[in-house]
């Protein structure tokens, strides 16, 4: 029975040893005899007893790894601190087994070597504005150097980047003063567009005003003409057709009556003036119209 059972005891050492189960996304590094024979992918694998054996278990899923915060100098000698995280994945079970004792270390240290690198190199206002570049940066120098350790170092992300609190009171006042300005700039264009638009609506109004005016002046002028026309044609008219009653027979002999009588009335209105006698310096040619205008009253009146 105890040989039976040492038999048991053997067969299942025997058994666990040499039937190996590889979960998925898992490689697992054989060596035989302390020298590196195989990778085992997933699944039921065999391997050896006593003479192989299962010396790195690797994930070759992606791995966060938090980088630890540090201080870090900038161009313009202020300090910030700085903190990351990093993705990579193994990609080669052997060289991330053999190419470094460990390479999660090795990874964190050259993240934050590249990391205080980069940052150097700009000035403050720079690491908040170029994030971007700041993770490429790291992530290209890490995955060239990652490479030999078989591991692939996806992407690199800066979680937060923080100043001193002199430094914060100072950008805070910076913020303050540039949104006044920015206030002051959009009331004073403000101002300025105002006085435009009142300077634009009372020229218009001027002009409008003068179109007016001129409208009116040529409208008052065209009626002045007009009018003018008017009585000059009328007044052409009339002289017409008193020609053409001098013309007609007794038509002199009537003017003369008319011009006999107007000058009798004129020189008894002048006499009248102020109360004044006025007498005229020629009583010959007023007796004179007076006898022609009675000469043509003879002639008119019938016997």
């Amino acid at each position: 029975m105890e040989i039976a059972l040492i038999l048991a005891v053997i067969a299942g050492i025997f058994i666990f040893r040499t039937f190996k189960i590889v979960p998925q996304q898992n490689a697992w590094v054989v060596e035989r005899l302390g020298k590196f024979d195989r990778t085992l992918t997933p699944g039921l694998k065999f391997v050896v007893p006593f003479i192989e054996r299962v010396a790195y278990k690797h994930s070759l899923k992606e791995v966060p790894l938090d980088v630890p915060s540090q201080v870090c100098i900038t161009k313009d000698n202020t300090q910030l601190q700085v903190d990351g995280i990093i993705y990579f994945q193994v990609t080669d079970p052997m060289r991330a087994s053999y190419g470094s004792s460990n390479y999660v270390f090795a990874i964190t240290q050259l993240a934050q070597t590249l990391l205080r690198s980069v940052i150097g190199k700009m000035e403050l206002d720079k690491t908040f504005e170029e994030r971007d570049q700041i993770n490429a940066h790291v992530v290209n120098a890490l995955d060239e150097a990652a490479a030999n350790w078989g591991v692939k170092v996806l992407r690199y992300e800066i979680k937060d980047l923080t100043p001193p609190n002199e430094i914060l009171r100072a950008m805070q006042a910076q913020i303050t003063a540039e949104r006044e300005k920015r206030a002051l700039i959009a009331a004073s264009e403000g101002r300025k567009q105002e006085q435009i638009n009142i300077a634009t609506g009372e020229r218009e109004a001027f002009i409008a005003r003068s179109e007016g005016q001129r409208q009116a002046e040529i409208n008052s002028a065209q009626g002045e003409a007009a009018a003018i026309t008017t009585v000059a044609d009328a007044t052409a008219d009339a002289i017409r057709k008193i020609a053409e009653a001098i013309r007609q027979p007794g038509g002199m002999e009537a003017v003369n009556l008319k011009v006999a009588e107007k000058a009798v009335d004129a020189y008894a209105h002048l006499a009248k003036t102020n109360n004044t006698m006025i007498v005229p310096g020629n009583m010959t040619e007023v007796a004179t119209l007076i006898g022609s205008a009675m000469t043509i009253m003879k002639q008119r009146t019938p016997n």
